[in-house]
């Protein structure tokens, strides 16, 4: 009975001829057998065999491999000298040279390229000759993308992003259970002030009404509004284009310039995106609405205790503060 594989290990050094140092590796089970050989010398292979719990044949085994070197009582290799299936040099020179000129090519398109100049091995195989050849593909860095860098706003109200949520179902109970309610959003870049509303329909009135009622609540002048492209806010991707929007003619009496973002790319919107994410992790994952009026209170909360919550960007200010000291900045006498 063999003793079992034991996982410590350390190092010793073997001098060779030529004077260099040989690092091999001692394990436990090698330093067991050595033991075991140095007491059947002195008391006899029975009893050495009962006392380390081994049979008779075991211990002669080693016995007859042991030199006095401890290296001699390690495991041999299972590999096989030959394989008959093994690659040719003919072969190995074949998947050296187009390596060589295919530095960066994976596997498969390797291996399609070999087959069609008569390679007949499995694409595993030459993947085990390419892992112990270290010929695996050299992979490229991705090209980065490097975002222009962003507008900065220079006053509240230079430029203030529009967007609409949906409001969660899950969040939707009781009564009003299978209502859809929405929240527009409004956010200056520059202050990060934010204005949220409820309402019950996704649409152009909605917006519409959601912008008069922005521009009495904002306590600055508003120069430009930035939405997506949505139909709530545009016409400019709808092929009925007679018909005036509702959103943009109120933004042309009001006076405010409408700048609407490239398509499909919500991250030109990051500011009111990003909000509506946190609105999602503080707001909604906690609440729950059982009528429309319920949702329209909760959310009025939730937008007076943003405005009055201090962010980094800011210097640690909240939206409010940091009007009011842009306000007494500007309005302090020039020295």
């Amino acid at each position: 009975m063999s003793r079992p594989v034991v996982q410590l290990s350390c190092y010793t050094k073997h001098h060779r001829k030529d004077n260099t140092f040989v690092m091999n590796t001692v394990t436990q089970t090698m330093r067991f057998r050595q033991s075991l050989l140095s007491y059947a010398e002195k008391h006899g292979v029975t009893k050495a065999a009962i006392k380390y719990n081994v049979n008779r044949q075991y211990i002669y085994r080693w016995k007859r491999r042991y030199n006095g070197d401890i290296q001699s009582l390690s495991n041999r290799s299972h590999r096989p000298h030959h394989h008959p299936n093994q690659h040719t040099e003919a072969e190995l020179r074949q998947i050296a040279n187009f390596r060589r000129r295919n530095p960066h090519t994976g596997l498969v398109v390797l291996w399609v390229k070999l087959r069609r100049n008569g390679y007949k091995r499995s694409i595993t195989g030459l993947y085990r000759v390419l892992r112990r050849q270290g010929q695996m593909a050299v992979k490229l860095p991705n090209p980065k993308y490097i975002p222009k860098p962003y507008e900065q706003m220079h006053f509240p109200g230079e430029r203030v992003q529009i967007d609409v949520k949906f409001v969660p179902e899950v969040c939707i109970v009781e009564d009003a259970k299978g209502e859809k309610f929405y929240q527009y959003t409004a956010i200056d870049e520059f202050s990060r002030w934010r204005y949220l509303e409820a309402f019950q329909e996704h649409s152009s009135y909605s917006s519409a009404v959601f912008l008069e009622h922005l521009v009495k609540a904002a306590p600055f002048k508003i120069s430009c509004i930035q939405t997506d492209n949505g139909t709530e806010f545009t016409k400019k991707f709808v092929s009925d284009k007679a018909r005036p929007h509702l959103f943009e003619q109120k933004l042309e009496k009001l006076g405010i310039r409408h700048k609407l973002i490239k398509p499909f790319t919500p991250r030109h919107n990051g500011k009111v995106e990003r909000s509506h994410r946190k609105d999602n992790e503080y707001f909604y994952a906690s609440h729950k609405f059982y009528s429309f009026s319920d949702f329209q209170k909760q959310l009025a909360v939730h937008s007076r205790e943003y405005n009055h919550f201090p962010m980094r960007p800011l210097g640690w200010l909240d939206p409010l503060a940091f009007l009011a000291k842009y306000r007494n900045h500007a309005s302090a006498p020039s020295v």
